[in-house]
C-alpha cells in the first residue's frame, strides 16, 4: 500500500488533483481533441471518476542505471563502463544553485501545487484545444519525473522510449496519475533529488552529477550560479542547447534561465547580470567509457570480464538477464589482474613484437592451483583503428576471441606424454623414431572403431639426422615427432582424449578435440588461455583449476549495497602427482637443454615447450614454475602469414621457431611478473639418461645452419590429413580458408 500523509486519505490539494484528472478528460473531449491512448488505457470518453480511478497506480521505479568500475586485484581502476553515463548523489551533494534553477526554469510553482499545476494545466488546455494537437504539456517536475521513469525503463529499446515519450493526452493522463501517487509517496525533495539524477543533460551526461563532470570536470555541490543556470537550461532541449556544440544558442539559454531566476526571487538582479556578463567557463571532461579506455593495456582482460559476467548463469538466468544488470551498471568488479604481471607482458610484448608489424603476438599468465587469471595481453592494442583490434587472441570464440584459435604444434605433445605415464608407460619408455613414417595403424579409439591410415599419410622429423631410437626424455627435449605418433599408436587415441578432456583443452571454436593421431602433434586451434590453464595442472603437481577474472562483485542500488554471488574457480584431479611431476621433468630438459634453451628463466625452477606449426603460420611457447603458467602465441589471426624471411620487433628471422620469438616473450614477461615473489621448486622425478655412448654422434649436425632450438618439424605437415599434400602443405584439414595444410611427402613435422 503507497504511504499516506499524516491524517489518512487524500489532502485538499490531491483531491482537486484527481477532480482536475477527469475535468481534463471531460475538456478535452468538449474541445474535440482526439484521444486515441485514452481508449488504450481503457478510459471512457466521458471521464467518469471511475475511469480515472482504473488508471495503474504503481509507478514501478527501476534503479537508475550507474557506472561500473571494474578494478585489478590490488584495488586499483581497470576501466569504468556504463550504458547511461550517471552517478546518483544526494540532494545534499547538489549545488543549491542548481536546484533554485531547475526550479525556476522548469517548474517555478513546484513547492506551491501538488502533482500538477492548475493553471498550467488550464492554460495548456486552452491552447491545445485551438491547435487541434497537444502542443503544450503543461507538466510539472513531478510530471516529468514520471516520464523519465518511463524512459530510464524502456532503456536502449527505441519501441518504448517512442512510447514513454510520445506527446498524446492519453499519456498526460497516465503521467498524471502517477504524478499523484509519486507526490504523495516521495515530498518535493526527494523528487527533486530523483529529477536531478534521471534526467539527460546532453553529451552522454544523465543526471547532474556526471553533467557537472563533463562541462565543468568538477562535482555538482560545486556548481556556481552560472555554471548551475547553464545545465538548466540544457533539459529543455539537449541537443539545440549543447554548450559543446553551440556556444551562442547555450549562452542564450543560460541568460534566459538566470532572468527567471531573478524573477522569482532566489537571484537578485544585479546577480543576474553580473552572472550572464561571465563567460560560459567550459572544461570538458571527453566521456572515458568502456574497455577502450583500460589502463595498462588491460582492455582485452576488460572485455574478457564483460563476457564472463554475460555468460555466467550466476549473474541471470539468461544472457538477456545478465545484460541486463550489466547495463544497469552499480557494479564495483574486483578481478584477478595483478598489475605487475598485466605491465610485465605488456611490455614484453611490446619489446618483442611491433604493434605495425604483419603478426601479432598475445599472451596470458594464469595461477596454478586458483585458476587466477593475472594477466591477459596482445601486441596489436585494443581498438578499432589501423593495427588495432577488437579481437581478443587469448580465449575462445565465445568469448571474443578468434573463430577457431591457433593450432598449437608441439606444445600439445605433454599431454601424449601425461596420458601415457597414466597408463602405466615408464618416463624411460622408448620408440624407433625413425626420421620419416607413415602413421601407425591401427589407432583404438573411445568409440572402439579404430582409426587407419587410409590416405598412407606420412611423419617426418625436422631433420634427417634425427633417427631414433628415443627415449621420452629426449624425445621431449628434441620434440621428435615420429616418437609422439608411436606414443599415440601404442595407448590408443582414448587415453589422450580423456587426458585432454580433464585438462579442459577444446578447440578455440569450443568444439572438443578430433580424435585423430594428427591432434598429438598439435594440429586443431587452441587459446592461449586454454594452454595456460592446462600447463597449470602440470604446476599444481596435477590440479586442474578452471580460470577465473573475478573476485568479488559489488552493487549500488540506490543508496544501498549489496554483494553478488561469483563464479568460483573448480579445481579438480587431472593426473597423479607422480604423472605431474613427472612432466615438469621432463619440460625442465626441454628449457634447461632443448628447443626452449632461449626461454629458460635461470634464477628459479622453471619449465615448458615449444611449438610451430604448419608453414610456420603459428609458434607457440607454454611454460610454467610452481607458481605461475603462461602461454604466448605469435602468428597471423588470419593465418595467411608464413614467418619466413620475416620482421618481428625489429629483428631478421629466416625461419621462426617457438623458442626464437614467442619464448623470449615467454621469458621476460615471466621475470618480470615474478620479480620479488617466492621460488619454490618443483618435485623433479629421477629419469635415467639415456646411453651417452649409444649413437653419440646421431645428432651432431642437427644445429647446423640454424638456430639452437632446432624446431624439429612445426613447419611442414600439420593436419590436413585427409588430403595430403605436396611437402609444402597441401589439404586443409577441414579448416576454412586453409587454416592448416596438409601432410606431404617433403621436408616438415613441427616442434
Amino acid at each position: 500500500m503507497p504511504k499516506k500523509r499524516s491524517g489518512g486519505g487524500l489532502s485538499p490539494t490531491q483531491q482537486a488533483a484527481k477532480f482536475l484528472g477527469v475535468s481534463v478528460l471531460a475538456g478535452a473531449v468538449l474541445a474535440g481533441i482526439a484521444l486515441p491512448a485514452v481508449g488504450a488505457l481503457g478510459l471512457a470518453a466521458k471521464g467518469s471518476v471511475e475511469g480515472f480511478d482504473a488508471l495503474p497506480t504503481n509507478l514501478k521505479t527501476p534503479p537508475l542505471s550507474q557506472r561500473t568500475t571494474i578494478l585489478d586485484a590490488e584495488g586499483g581502476t581497470i576501466a569504468t563502463v556504463y550504458s547511461r553515463d550517471r552517478t546518483v548523489v544526494d540532494l545534499k551533494d547538489i549545488s543549491p544553485y542548481m536546484q533554485k534553477a531547475i526550479v525556476a526554469i522548469e517548474d517555478s510553482r513546484f513547492y506551491e501545487h501538488g502533482a500538477i499545476d492548475l493553471k498550467g494545466v488550464l492554460r495548456a488546455l486552452n491552447k491545445n484545444a485551438r491547435s487541434g494537437g497537444v502542443s503544450e504539456g503543461a507538466s510539472t517536475l513531478t510530471q516529468q519525473y514520471v516520464k523519465n521513469v518511463f524512459v530510464e525503463e524502456a532503456g536502449d529499446d527505441a519501441t518504448k522510449v517512442a512510447q514513454a515519450t510520445q506527446q498524446t493526452i492519453g499519456r498526460k493522463i497516465q503521467e498524471l496519475k502517477l504524478a499523484i501517487q509519486v507526490e504523495e509517496e516521495l515530498g518535493k525533495k526527494k523528487i527533486l533529488e530523483n529529477y536531478l539524477n534521471i534526467t539527460f543533460f546532453g553529451q552522454q551526461a544523465y543526471g547532474v552529477e556526471a553533467a557537472s563532470q563533463r562541462y565543468f570536470s568538477k562535482h555538482a555541490k560545486d556548481l556556481t550560479v552560472q555554471e548551475a543556470a547553464l545545465l538548466a537550461g540544457i533539459v529543455q532541449s539537449p541537443s539545440r542547447y549543447d554548450p559543446v556544440n553551440d556556444e551562442a544558442e547555450a549562452t542564450k539559454r543560460r541568460n534566459v534561465v538566470l532572468n527567471r531566476m531573478a524573477e522569482v526571487g532566489d537571484i537578485s538582479p544585479a546577480q543576474a547580470e553580473k552572472a550572464k556578463k561571465a563567460p560560459l567557463g567550459l572544461k570538458v571532461s571527453r566521456p572515458k567509457n568502456g574497455c577502450i579506455t583500460a589502463v595498462k593495456n588491460a582492455g582485452f582482460f576488460c572485455d574478457y570480464v564483460r563476457e564472463v559476467f554475460l555468460s555466467e548463469p550466476v549473474f541471470g538466468k539468461t544472457r538477456k538477464d545478465r545484460a541486463k544488470v550489466w547495463n544497469q551498471g552499480g557494479l564495483t568488479i574486483r578481478t584477478t589482474l595483478d598489475p605487475q604481471a598485466q605491465e610485465s607482458v605488456q611490455q614484453s610484448l611490446k619489446d618483442h613484437v611491433y604493434q605495425s608489424d604483419s603478426v601479432a603476438a598475445a599472451s596470458t599468465l594464469v595461477e596454478p592451483g586458483t585458476g587466477k587469471v593475472l594477466a591477459m595481453g596482445q601486441s596489436k592494442p585494443y581498438g578499432y583503428g589501423k593495427n588495432e583490434t577488437e579481437i581478443n587472441y587469448s580465449v575462445d570464440h565465445s568469448s571474443g576471441g578468434s573463430n577457431y584459435g591457433f593450432p598449437t604444434g608441439s606444445t600439445f605433445k605433454p599431454f601424449v606424454a601425461a596420458a601415457a605415464l597414466e597408463e602405466g608407460r615408464p618416463a624411460t619408455q622408448e620408440y624407433s623414431s625413425p626420421y620419416e613414417m607413415p602413421y601407425p595403424e591401427p589407432v583404438q579409439t573411445c568409440s572402439g572403431k579404430p582409426w587407419l591410415n587410409t590416405a598412407g599419410e606420412k611423419v617426418p622429423n625436422e631433420s634427417e639426422s634425427e633417427v631414433g631410437p628415443y627415449r621420452l626424455k629426449k624425445a621431449m627435449a628434441l620434440s621428435v615427432n615420429t616418437y609422439f605418433v608411436q606414443m599415440v599408436a601404442d595407448i590408443g587415441l582414448c587415453p589422450v582424449m580423456k587426458m585432454t578432456d580433464a585438462l579442459h583443452v577444446v578447440q578455440g571454436s569450443g568444439e572438443k578435440l578430433p580424435e585423430v593421431p594428427a591432434i598429438s602433434l598439435g594440429s586443431k586451434g587452441v587459446s592461449p588461455l586454454t594452454m595456460a590453464s592446462a600447463y597449470a595442472a602440470f604446476a599444481s603437481r596435477g590440479m586442474y583449476c578452471t580460470p577465473i577474472v573475478i573476485e568479488s562483485i559489488t552493487q549500488k542500488i540506490g543508496d544501498k549495497q549489496q554483494s553478488l554471488d561469483v563464479p568460483k574457480s573448480t579445481c579438480s584431479r587431472a593426473m597423479s602427482e607422480k604423472t605431474a611431476d613427472t612432466v615438469s621433468t621432463l619440460l625442465q630438459g626441454v628449457v634447461d637443454s632443448g628447443t626452449g634453451k632461449a626461454a629458460g628463466l635461470t634464477d628459479r625452477d622453471n619449465a615448458g615447450k615449444t611449438g610451430t606449426t604448419d608453414e610456420r603460420k603459428n609458434a607457440w611457447f607454454v611454460g610454467y614454475t610452481p607458481n605461475l603458467s603462461g602461454a604466448v602465441w605469435v602468428g597471423s589471426a588470419s593465418q595467411q602469414v608464413q614467418m619466413k624471411d620475416i620482421t618481428i620487433g625489429g629483428q631478421y628471422h629466416d625461419l621462426v621457431f617457438g623458442g626464437a620469438v614467442p619464448g623470449p616473450i615467454w621469458k621476460d614477461a615471466m621475470t618480470g611478473a615474478l620479480a620479488g615473489k617466492d621460488s619454490p621448486s618443483f618435485n623433479l622425478v629421477d629419469i635415467p639418461d639415456e646411453d651417452k655412448n649409444k649413437d653419440k654422434d646421431k645428432n651432431k649436425d642437427r644445429d647446423k645452419g640454424k638456430p639452437d632450438d632446432g624446431n624439429n618439424g612445426d613447419d611442414g605437415f600439420i593436419a590436413g590429413l585427409t588430403d595430403g599434400g605436396n611437402g609444402n602443405g597441401g589439404g586443409d584439414g577441414g579448416f576454412p580458408g586453409n587454416l592448416i595444410q596438409g601432410p606431404g611427402n617433403g621436408p616438415g613435422g613441427r616442434h
